[in-house]
């Protein structure tokens, strides 16, 4: 159920169907009893116009979840009612969403995490105004605020209206830098129904020449490491390649800096856990991304996954420009 643009009526219809499933009226009943231990959940997706939240729910949609787009906040209530919220949904809603209010949405929300039937939460999608901006100029779209004025003033118009929205958000994710496929393993490590419990972490390699990932928590330089580049049968590989792995390793310094990264975060990640956070970005860097920080992530990686831990691998600028 992904229509983008949807007027009152088909909205109406749309809710009273997904009670009657609920329900058991008109087709096959739904289960007698939705035990706790099941955890129904509703996925809010908002964010910034060209974010990605019509890929996201799609993304949501292809795990499990019954996605709606462009829900009125009016209706909301109507479909997440007590004894009528048999599965996971997610549902859309941003600028263009009709009576859309920060406040009236803040309340809403308020409201649901109070219940102990659904378990709430927010995904905020967020994006660099340039790239925003080259996105529009590419689709020629025009900013949904922005109909006859510049793109930039629509983008910094609906910031300010969703800033309390975003300082709300359980998960933020920053769509600058990712490819669909990032996006979806993103989603899938977030918002999967079947997931482990645990603190999902994501471990970036990037180059500090194109900055830093925007949503990092923790950075970690790696230039100090000898660099592959330099050598010319190793400048056309990458971190990935077996041959740069065993030049990295071969610094003096590898071994005893891999060590103590590993024993900062040992007793860090139970900590922000217990805190409650959401997840956690662990970036590591090197002049060009291709070669010591996409080592050291895999490496990272492979590390908190024998840990136990719930992690995912991105390497930002893998098939960019080289060192």
């Amino acid at each position: 159920m992904m229509a983008p643009d949807r007027d009152s009526d088909d909205i109406d219809q749309e809710s009273d169907a997904f009670q009657r499933r609920a329900s058991g009226e008109g087709g096959q009943a739904a289960p007698a009893t939705q035990t706790a231990a099941q955890n129904p959940t509703l996925v809010v997706v908002t964010g910034v116009s060209g974010a990605g939240k019509s890929s996201a729910l799609k993304a949501l949609e292809d795990m499990g979840f019954e996605a709606i787009d462009n829900v009125p906040l009016s209706l909301l209530d109507r479909l997440v009612a007590p004894g009528l919220f048999p599965r996971h949904l997610a549902v859309g809603v941003d600028i263009r969403t009709r009576d859309f209010a920060a406040d009236t949405f803040l309340g809403q929300l308020s409201d649901l995490r109070k219940r102990q039937d659904v378990a709430a939460r927010v995904l905020f999608l967020d994006c660099d105004d340039q790239v925003l901006g080259r996105r529009y100029a590419e689709t020629r779209r025009r900013h949904p605020l922005a109909i006859d004025r510049p793109v930039a003033d629509g983008i910094r118009q609906e910031r300010a209206l969703l800033l309390p929205i975003r300082e709300r958000a359980g998960v933020i994710l920053d769509t600058s830098d990712m490819s669909l496929g990032d996006l979806k393993a993103a989603m899938e490590v977030h918002f999967r129904t079947d997931a482990n419990p645990g603190l999902p972490i994501f471990v970036v390699s990037f180059s500090f020449r194109r900055g830093l990932p925007r949503d990092a928590d923790l950075v970690f330089d790696v230039r100090f490491l000898d660099n592959p580049h330099y050598d010319l049968d190793l400048r056309p590989l990458t971190g990935l390649d077996p041959a740069v792995g065993r030049h990295v390793e071969m610094d003096p310094a590898y071994g005893g800096f891999f060590d103590d990264l590993t024993g900062l975060l040992a007793p860090l990640l139970p900590r922000y856990a217990a805190e409650g956070k959401s997840y956690l970005t662990i970036a590591v860097g090197c002049t060009g991304g291709r070669h010591r920080s996409v080592f050291v992530a895999e490496r990272l990686g492979a590390w908190l996954g024998a840990q136990g831990e719930k992690v995912r691998i991105r390497h930002r600028d893998l098939n960019k420009a080289g060192e």
